[in-house]
C-alpha cells in the first residue's frame, strides 16, 4: 500500500501557465497537501504568477519568503532567481547558489531536496518544458519511495523536460493535465 502523501512538488518551463491553470484551480477548498512550484522565470523580472494563480484557486497561493514553515493546503511559488529548497524540518528556504541547467529556481534542486524531507510521502510531478531540468531531481524522488507524475509529453507545449522525465524515471506514470488534476485531488 502507498504511504499517505505529505506534499506536492512540481516543476515547469515552457508553457508553464497552461499547464498550471488546468492543474491548480481544480485543487479543492480545504485541499490538505502544501504544493511547492518552480517555474523557470526571467531572474530579472518581478513574477506574478502568485498573485495570477491567487485570483483562480481555491487554496493560498503564495511566493516563498526564506525560512518559511510549509502550512498545509497552500500552494508555493519559488521567486525569481532564487533556489527553493524543502529542509528536513519541513520549512522552506531561499538560495543563491548556481544555477542547475541555466536554471535559477531549479526544478531538480526543489525535488532532491524535498525527497529528503518527505521520502516516500512526496508526490513530484514534472509538466511542460524545453530542457532537462527535473529529471534527476524526479530519479531522487523515486530513489526515496515517492510518486512520479509527469505531463504525457505528446500533449506539452514543450515535450524535452517530460520526455526527459520518463527517459530517467521510465516507472513515472505518463498523464494528461486533466488526468494529473484529478489524481492529485485523490492522494
Amino acid at each position: 500500500m502507498a504511504v499517505r502523501a505529505e506534499a506536492i512538488v512540481m516543476g515547469a518551463s515552457a508553457g508553464a501557465l497552461e499547464a498550471l491553470s488546468t492543474i491548480l484551480p481544480a485543487l479543492p477548498e480545504g485541499f490538505r497537501l502544501p504544493v511547492m512550484v518552480v517555474v523557470h522565470v526571467p531572474p530579472d523580472k518581478r513574477s506574478v504568477l502568485a498573485e495570477l494563480f491567487q485570483a483562480k484557486c481555491r487554496i493560498p497561493v503564495r511566493e516563498v519568503e526564506d525560512k518559511e514553515p510549509i502550512a498545509a493546503g497552500t500552494i508555493y511559488f519559488a521567486p525569481p532567481d532564487y533556489h527553493l529548497l524543502v529542509e528536513t524540518d519541513k520549512g522552506l528556504s531561499l538560495s543563491s547558489d548556481e544555477p542547475v541547467l541555466f536554471s535559477r529556481p531549479s526544478i531538480d534542486v526543489l525535488f532532491e531536496s524535498a525527497a529528503d524531507a518527505y521520502g516516500a510521502a512526496l508526490v513530484a510531478v514534472i509538466l511542460t518544458g524545453a530542457n532537462q531540468d527535473g529529471a534527476k531531481g524526479m530519479l531522487a524522488v523515486v530513489d526515496a519511495g515517492g510518486r512520479a507524475i509527469v505531463q504525457d509529453p505528446d500533449g506539452a507545449f514543450a515535450p524535452a523536460m517530460p520526455q526527459a522525465a520518463i527517459e530517467m524515471c521510465p516507472a513515472a506514470r505518463r498523464m494528461s493535465l486533466s488526468a494529473i488534476a484529478a489524481y492529485l485531488q485523490e492522494v
